[in-house]
């Protein structure tokens, strides 16, 4: 028997083609026109270019007059646009705004060695410091556990956008953050010295590699996560300020071939050939950290020193002990490029090099493929009088107030 769609259900199917929820229907377009336009995929910055954005990604990037814009699209414009700001190390949704202990859990303190801590399980979506980010143009944040343990835990990466974790997950573990020097030493009766915490390190790796090497999947969660690491799974991060802590570092990369990233690194314009001779990524402190303790002799200048011996380096927040609890990585780019650092290698250290630096093929430059993420400003990205406008994450605006 046959039937028949009556007309109200008829207009109500067409209704969702229209609207794109059945399979095979358009998806929304928008389109950013900007003045300048930084891809930071190798080419030079495009005058007067368009990105066309087809649902959550870019469908095309290129001057205005070889891109064609959809009648009906939606077009945003701007004097200067750029990639998602990406916050290559911080601890923001696993510490909060607020300054409480409720809302502050970047470190646990009971025991200096815990690589089963995970941050996917303490991230907070819905913390107001994620959108205090997200409106200054950081559409991701690598975060996590902070320095302060020998083994911290695992980072995680996600889009400042979702309510849920599962909507803001971009990678669950990142990698697994260790600190060398007095700062793994302060919290904890043991390790005592830099010697005895690079020794309880090396014991701890050599356990989990012995069992990996037995029979069967280990039930331990600690070793999982070293495991992973040994394998080259997972990079080992690890924070280290003072030049023979770095040293330390890159002395156990050496040992048990794991792939490093390191973190801080104060004193990295020190050892500059020795990072560049073991091709090992720096994620650096913010350059405007306070000198003090294992960074009292952080200078302005390393980021240009680093990029200068053709060291991938990248920009952090880092974490700060007060109110807002974090630094703003646009801002400490800027005083990279006062320092030194060409415009363009501080746009790629807050961009496209955090994205290569921890795995991320999708977001940090503009191209065709790309997950739409921009930040679109009204002016100079690194002067202070400008200000980003308009924040779009997977294809839709999620601020749109000049800030």
């Amino acid at each position: 028997m046959r039937h028949s769609l009556s007309p109200l259900r008829c207009l109500l199917a067409l209704a969702l083609v229209l609207g794109g929820l059945l399979p095979g229907a358009a998806q929304a377009q928008r389109a950013v026109r900007a003045d300048t336009l930084y891809t930071m995929t190798g080419d030079g910055p495009i005058v007067d270019g368009v990105v066309l954005i087809e649902g959550s990604t870019i469908a095309e990037v290129g001057p205005a007059a070889e891109v064609d814009v959809p009648s009906g699209a939606t077009v945003h414009e701007a004097t200067v646009a750029t990639p998602g700001l990406i916050d290559p190390r911080g601890t923001v949704g696993v510490s909060g705004l607020d300054n409480v202990p409720a809302d502050q859990d970047q470190l646990d303190t009971s025991a200096p060695i815990q690589p089963a801590l995970r941050a996917i399980d303490a991230y907070n979506p819905q913390e107001e410091l994620v959108s205090f980010v997200r409106r200054l143009g950081i559409t991701t944040v690598h975060t996590g556990h902070a320095p302060g343990a020998l083994v911290s835990g695992q980072t995680a990466t996600f889009s400042t956008t979702g309510r849920t974790v599962s909507e803001s997950l971009r990678d669950s573990v990142t990698t697994v953050a260790f600190t060398l020097g007095p700062d793994a030493q302060a919290r904890f009766e043991s390790p005592g010295t830099r010697a005895k915490g690079v020794a309880m390190l090396r014991q701890a790796l050599l356990d989990a590699r012995a069992a990996m090497e037995g029979e069967g999947p280990t039930t331990d969660l600690g070793h999982a996560a070293l495991q992973r690491v040994l394998r080259g799974e997972v990079p080992a991060l690890i924070t280290a300020h003072r030049a023979h802590d770095i040293q330390a570092a890159l002395r156990l990369q050496e040992e048990f071939g794991f792939d490093l990233i390191l973190d801080g690194a104060a004193e990295a314009y020190l050892v500059t050939d020795e990072i560049a001779e073991a091709g090992v990524p720096v994620i650096l402190h913010p350059t405007m950290a306070r000198p003090s303790g294992t960074t009292q002799n952080a200078a302005f200048t390393t980021a240009a020193v680093l990029h200068e011996a053709g060291v991938p380096v990248a920009i952090q927040s880092g974490w700060e002990p007060y109110v807002p609890k974090t630094r703003i990585v646009l801002y400490e780019a800027a005083i990279a490029v006062a320092n030194g650092l060409p415009r363009r290698a501080a746009l790629a250290s807050i961009t496209s090099t955090p994205a290569q630096i921890l795995g991320h093929d999708g977001i940090g430059t503009l191209a065709p493929g790309q997950t739409a993420d921009l930040a679109l400003f009204d002016g100079d990205p690194f002067e202070y009088t400008t200000h980003v406008c308009t924040v779009l994450s997977g294809g839709q605006v999620v601020s749109d107030e000049c800030k």
